[in-house]
């Protein structure tokens, strides 16, 4: 059988699978993500099956699918809405810092992992999976309740953080000098702000630019202006999922409502494949020798991660019920920690790789059921202004 044949068959497995999977979350009540994490394990690496000629498919489609997730959050937070929680929960992110990324230095050091690699692992246990924790709002119905711009902010700040964080983790684990360091730093956090600020400023003129009576010149537009503006800040030592997030706060709340109903359909497929794609990207038989520090870090970080949630929503007034709410949607870790990881294992230190993908796992499942199960209750809407 010739290799188109092959990855014809293997890509409408892939899908028919996640179809019944989604069809299974739904009957019991649960969100799609854990299932296809797990379905992705099954057929990784190590796993029961393989992918011979999907791979590189799902693969770049998985980085398409972080962008769209990342564009569809950012529609639904307008860009006076951002700096206004930046502002205000400037100590929600120092709080999440040290609460989370602590317990990845500490446990990283007490296995023997050299400086750098604790700083990984900190990495790691630090920063929440926004593209697991946006479906997920999504999924639970909670993008319009009050606890929601308590969330999204930590997550913003957080993906901010990232353009400091990674390029300084490259350069410490490259071991070059301290100016090679602050440069890439001043980079990526220069091209950030001036984005930031260029969207608060003419998100209107951005409206204008995208739309048409015609759904479709609609679609090509925002997902051209998005791939090219998340392709720009990976370039820069950012992330494309910043860049990503970006373009949706500059879209301008009239605007917003059409773009979502459209993306929306494009954004769920890529999605489905990215969760799959990083359960594919884990080997199970590397996880078992380091399963105690897995469990240890999985235990300690979801107490902190519900607890900055519960400090994030409190700054906001919200009640008991939506902090509880905000402090289990933060739970989830994913695709950042993994790009931390490999960024570790490239430089040689693959000792890390073993206990972030496990933990990551874990946390990736475990996230989503403690948000579904979190204490429900009716809570004021809100909706997107600027």
């Amino acid at each position: 059988m010739d290799g188109t044949a092959v990855l014809l068959l293997e890509l409408g497995a892939v899908f028919l699978l996640l179809s019944l999977l989604g069809l299974l979350a739904r009957a019991v009540g649960l969100s799609t993500i854990p299932l296809t994490l797990v379905a992705g394990l099954v057929l990784g690496e190590g796993g029961a099956a393989a992918l011979t000629e999907a791979g590189p498919f799902v693969e770049g489609a998985a980085q398409i699918g972080l962008v769209l997730l990342l564009l569809a959050l950012g529609l639904e937070f307008s860009s006076t809405e951002l700096v206004v929680s930046l502002r205000r929960h400037a100590p929600s992110g120092l709080v999440d810092l040290v609460l989370n990324a602590t317990p990845g230095l500490v446990v990283g050091l007490v296995i023997g992992l050299p400086w750098e690699g604790a700083m990984a692992l900190a990495g790691v246990t630090w920063i929440s999976s926004s593209g697991i924790v946006a479906r997920l709002l999504d999924d639970l119905g909670r993008l319009a309740n009050r606890e929601t711009p308590a969330v999204l902010s930590v997550l913003v700040l957080e993906d901010i953080a990232m353009a400091l964080f990674l390029p300084l983790l490259a350069v410490a684990l490259a071991g070059t000098g301290p100016l090679r360091a602050v440069a890439a730093v001043a980079l990526a956090v220069g091209t950030v702000l001036i984005v930031l600020a260029a969207a608060h400023r003419h998100g209107h003129r951005l409206g204008r630019l995208l739309a048409h009576p015609d759904d479709e010149q609609v679609l090509l537009r925002l997902f051209a202006l998005t791939m090219l503006v998340a392709g720009l800040a990976e370039a820069v030592g950012a992330s494309a999922a910043i860049g990503a997030f970006l373009v949706g706060i500059a879209v301008p709340a009239s605007f917003a409502d059409r773009a979502r109903m459209i993306l929306r359909p494009l954004r769920d497929l890529f999605a489905a494949i990215f969760f799959f794609a990083f359960g594919l990207s884990v080997d199970p038989g590397g996880v078992l020798p380091v399963l105690p520090a897995i469990l240890v870090l999985a235990v300690v970080t979801t107490a902190t991660k519900v607890v900055t949630g519960w400090y994030a929503a409190g700054r906001d007034g919200v009640g008991r019920r939506g902090r509880l709410r905000a402090g289990t949607a933060l739970v989830a870790r994913g695709e950042f920690s993994i790009v931390i990881a490999g960024l570790a294992a490239s430089a040689g230190l693959a000792e890390v790789g073993p206990v972030a993908a496990g933990y990551v796992l874990a946390l990736a499942v475990l996230g989503p059921v403690l948000a579904r199960t979190a204490t429900a209750g009716p809570s004021p809407a809100r909706t997107k202004t600027g």
